[in-house]
Order: structure tokens, then C-alpha cells, then sequence
């Protein structure tokens, strides 16, 4: 367990403790998206969603409203699972199905939508700090299918400055390196801000508190899940053994009798005096 001061905004504790305060979730969409926001809404964090208890559930890390009800979904990812994209479809789907109230007809009233995932890897691999997706037509990639959906991939590792904000690029930088000094002096106000708003974060004591709680509640999950999975272990082992061991016997006595059938035949027994020594052989093992 690493200790609170030295997590990084690509921890998902400190992420969502940070983000609760809606200036600092304002300041990171504003970067990130070039314009201003204003938020409807405190933000949720670490907001667990279940459609059904059949279907898989999802955490969404932070989720918010502006003023023109569009809706921010903001996820950090540390690892590279390989489903990403897939994983990013799933959440805006998720997000969709809770948008318009049961008996709404039109589909113009769903909100727009922006689910963003912050990576510290090259999720493409062309070294690009941003990755924006809107629904394009193949046959004319001029015709943009205007669904009100944008899905950004962000990578702290980019390296083409060039083509987006510096701030933007600090940012990024700050997000996996929270705990380093500025690159530079001139760093931007906002982040400075952000920054410092962290830095309380961290040295709050309800703050550690929250996270060795959480860290405990984890932990004994975690131990219960070992737990159970090794007594579910050992009772499927002794289950399987006495499967197996039912299995050879009886094949073990399948053998046997094919065997004794054999030597009986060899000897020139009739299968009627065969029948009646083996029912007898039978009886004299039972007893």
C-alpha cells in the first residue's frame, strides 16, 4: 500500500477526492476540452452502476452535468488492459440507456455525452497527447453522424505538443507526476491552483483516514475472496477425488469382471453357469 502522499492523480483514490471539488473537475475539463465549463451539479466519484443483477456492473470514476445537462464521464487508467475502446463504448451505452425518462419518444432530447480516459501509455501508438472520436461515414469521412457522443483518449506520454494547448500538456504531465516540483516557472495558474488544492487534499487528516479505511475494506475482501476461493478449492478437490476414485473403481471393476468373463469362457462355462458363479462370487464379496 502506497501512502496517500504519494499517490499521483493517476490513483484512482486521490483522482476522485480531488474531482469531488467541482472547480477542480471545471479547471481539468476546461484544459482538456479548450472551453468554458459550468457545472450543474457536485460531481459523483467512484459511482457504481448496476442495469440488472444479471449484467455485468461498471464504477464510473467521476461523472458530471454541466449547465446545458451535457454529460462528463472522466476516467484515469493506470494499465493497459487492451479493451479500451470497447471498454469506452460500453460506459457511453451504459450512460445512454439512463438518460431519457421511461415513455420519451424523442431522441433528440438524449444529452451529449463526453467520455474521457486518461493513460499513461500509448494506447495507439503514434505518440499523440490526444485522440478525439466522432462517428464518421467511411464512404465520406467529411460526414460526421451527429450523435451528440465524443469519446477522448488522452496519454500523458504524447509528444506532439505542437498540435495541442502547453497547458493541456502540463496538465498531463501533472496528472502522472503530481508529486514532482513544476518543470518550469511559468506554470500555468490554473494548474498552480490545482496543485495546491491537492496538496491540502493530501495532508487532510479525514482524507487518510477515508483512504486506510478503504485500504482496509479491501484488504479484508480481498482475503475473504482467497479464503473462498480456497475452501471452494478444497471442496471441489475432495468432490473431483471422489468422483476420480468412483470412476477407477468402477472402471478398475469393469476391467476385472472382463477379465474373470474371459478365464470363465476359456474353461468352457455355459453362460448360464456363468451367470449363477458370478452372482455367487457377488454375494460372497458383500458378505
Amino acid at each position: 500500500m502506497k501512502p496517500l502522499k504519494d499517490l499521483t492523480l493517476l490513483d484512482r483514490f486521490l483522482f476522485s477526492e480531488t474531482m469531488e471539488d467541482p472547480e477542480n473537475l471545471q479547471t481539468m475539463l476546461e484544459i482538456i476540452l479548450g472551453k468554458e465549463i459550468v457545472l450543474q451539479y457536485l460531481p459523483q466519484t467512484e459511482k457504481e452502476q448496476k442495469s440488472s443483477p444479471i449484467y455485468r456492473h461498471i464504477r464510473l470514476d467521476v461523472w458530471a452535468l454541466d449547465q446545458d445537462e451535457t454529460v462528463y464521464d472522466t476516467e484515469v487508467q493506470k494499465r493497459n488492459t487492451k479493451n479500451l475502446p470497447r471498454r469506452s463504448r460500453y460506459y457511453q451505452g451504459w450512460i445512454d440507456s439512463r438518460l431519457l425518462q421511461p415513455g420519451e419518444v424523442d431522441f433528440n432530447h438524449l444529452q451529449d455525452i463526453y467520455v474521457i480516459i486518461i493513460c499513461p501509455f500509448d494506447l495507439f501508438g503514434d505518440k499523440k497527447y490526444r485522440h478525439t472520436f466522432h462517428m464518421r461515414s467511411d464512404e465520406n469521412p467529411q460526414v460526421v453522424l451527429k450523435d451528440g457522443g465524443t469519446r477522448i483518449f488522452l496519454n500523458t506520454h504524447g509528444t506532439n505538443p505542437e498540435e495541442v494547448s502547453p497547458e493541456l500538456v502540463e496538465l498531463l504531465h501533472y496528472i502522472e507526476y503530481t508529486n514532482e516540483e513544476p518543470r518550469h516557472s511559468n506554470e500555468s495558474e490554473r494548474i498552480r491552483r490545482l496543485r495546491e488544492r491537492v496538496r491540502r487534499i493530501k495532508e487532510d487528516e479525514e482524507v487518510g483516514a477515508k483512504y486506510m479505511q478503504e485500504w482496509e475494506e479491501r484488504e479484508i475482501a480481498r482475503r475473504e475472496a482467497i479464503a473462498e476461493g480456497r475452501a471452494e478449492g478444497r471442496a471441489k478437490g475432495r468432490a473431483e477425488g471422489r468422483a476420480e476414485g468412483r470412476a477407477e473403481g468402477r472402471a478398475r471393476g469393469v476391467s476385472e469382471e472382463k477379465k474373470r468373463i474371459l478365464e470363465l469362457l476359456r474353461k468352457g462355462y455355459s453362460a448360464e453357469e456363468m451367470m449363477k458363479l458370478l452372482e455367487k462370487e457377488v454375494q460372497e464379496e458383500r458378505s
